[in-house]
């Protein structure tokens, strides 16, 4: 990254607002862990990486509110609020140079007992689990950030940063949007000319509740009634993967599923040949490695919860674009049967029509209300759940994968590698998926609750899913 500067600092005017029911339950699923957005970059390091950083994220802020934003929480009134100070706070940014750097990984190393991940990788999962806000009665009285940043030497030619996000400011177009307008500013730089990022000074003003079109999210008492018993009742017969330890203090850790180019070409022609998408296809290879793991035989039936989040941002009243900052997706829950003789593409297509249908319906503006509330409902009794466990599905997944070919401009930058993923280990699924096809690739990073399920566990299920991929793609 090449120095950028901002010769003219905007002021601003100050502004506060309660959060909205969506938000708010983000604000309650991350004190117990479920709710921290992270992207990290591994990259060469030029000498300015410090002060280059800090001021491409000063002119972010500047472009976006909410990433100026603190977080504030009514200690009477038990709500959550946006505060947006007049002067923007510049993010903080903690360094550390290459001994307490090689330090931090020998500790997680050892906690990790084993050699086999990568420093980057092994930064991404600490970053993952650092918790500014897991106790809202401690926030500063004048809130506290949403975002902040750190800096990895690794060596005198490689550094990790990574930034950290309430999840509340950051869903995934978010973080995509952000990358992308970051590497921007810095290639921009570099070239001796500074763009302006995209404004929007309205971000952040309203909740996604706010903007669902008139008429769309109704339902008549009784409907609503049924509806939360019907989940209720249904994720009781849910079946879980295996728990490993349900005891210990849990944490977020990652497997990465990565395939070829051709490989991941066959899989996306055998999903538009079907008239599905990529999220069908996932799941389906999820649900064929899970029913596997558990050692059933042919033809038992079992019970899984898919999750699939959809960005509601273009079908919203007025519609927001991806670089509007914020949490704008919705969730829904569908229940399958599995006997585990299924075809992939079978149940791939059956995955992905459920959703679609339930879509069409508008169950994603709709059931948002009874979502939230039973999340947080598992999240103040944990006996609702399985072992209490806090497991509300076995995976989740995102409607449309992120289309990345940005390659040659992470060339110019010299970003090496990077990931983007967010916490489950409070409320959530056994395996959350965030899927990217990089130049041609495809490249998963699956999110899951540790020691809730071991690394060796996971490693296999992902492992299966992959090898189901593959050879259904033979086929395709």
């Amino acid at each position: 990254m090449a120095e950028t500067t901002d010769q003219n600092p905007k002021m601003f005017q100050s502004k506060s607002r309660v959060l909205g029911r969506t938000e708010h339950s983000w604000c309650r699923a991350v004190t117990c862990g479920t709710g921290i957005t992270v992207l990290g970059l591994q990259m060469s390091k030029p000498s300015d990486q410090i002060s280059v950083l800090q001021n491409i994220l000063h002119k972010l802020q500047s472009s976006h509110p909410l990433l100026r934003s603190k977080l504030h929480y009514n200690t009477t009134t038990k709500e959550f609020s946006f505060l947006n100070p007049a002067a923007a706070p510049p993010v903080q940014i903690k360094s550390f140079n290459t001994s307490s750097t090689l330090e931090l990984l020998e500790s997680l190393n050892n906690k990790e007992n084993s050699n086999n991940l990568s420093p980057f990788h092994l930064l991404l999962e600490h970053e993952l689990n650092k918790n500014k806000w897991s106790d809202p009665n401690s926030f500063p009285s004048n809130g506290i950030d949403v975002v902040f940043a750190s800096v990895y030497t690794l060596s005198d030619t490689k550094c990790v940063i990574v930034l950290r996000f309430q999840t509340v400011i950051c869903d995934r177009t978010t973080a995509v949007s952000l990358l992308r307008e970051l590497m921007e500013l810095a290639r921009d730089g570099q070239n001796g000319v500074v763009q302006k990022a995209i404004e929007n000074d309205e971000e952040g003003n309203l909740g996604i509740e706010d903007l669902i079109p008139s008429g769309l999210a109704k339902k008549t008492f009784w409907v609503h009634g049924m509806d939360m018993l019907g989940y209720s009742v249904n994720s009781l017969r849910l079946t879980n993967l295996k728990f490993k330890n349900v005891k210990w203090p849990r944490c977020s850790k990652v497997v990465r599923l990565q395939m070829n180019t051709q490989d991941t070409d066959r899989i996306l022609v055998g999903c538009k040949s079907r008239g599905i998408k990529l999220c069908g296809a996932l799941a389906a290879a999820g649900l064929i490695a899970a029913h596997s793991s558990k050692g059933n035989p042919v033809h038992s039936k079992k019970k899984y919860g898919v999750v699939t989040l959809t960005d509601c941002r273009s079908i919203l009243e007025p519609p927001l674009s991806s670089q509007h900052f914020g949490f704008y997706h919705s969730a829904i829950l569908n229940i399958h049967t599995v006997k585990g003789s299924e075809n992939l593409w079978d149940l791939a297509k059956r995955s992905y029509m459920a959703f679609a249908d339930y879509k069409k319906c508008n169950k994603h503006f709709s059931d948002m209300a009874d979502i939230n509330f039973l999340m947080c409902k598992a999240i103040e009794n944990p006996g609702l759940t399985a072992s209490s466990s806090l497991r509300t599905s076995f995976i989740s997944v995102f409607e449309d994968p992120v289309f990345d070919n940005s390659n040659q401009i992470q060339k110019e930058l010299d970003v090496e590698d990077y990931m983007g993923c967010a916490s489950i280990h409070g409320v959530g699924p056994s395996i959350a998926m965030f899927d990217t096809v990089r130049g041609g690739e495809l490249d998963c990073l699956c999110v899951y609750p540790s020691p809730l399920h071991s690394r060796e566990q996971m490693n296999e299920l992902v492992g299966h899913m992959k090898r189901v991929l593959i050879d259904a793609s033979l086929i395709a």
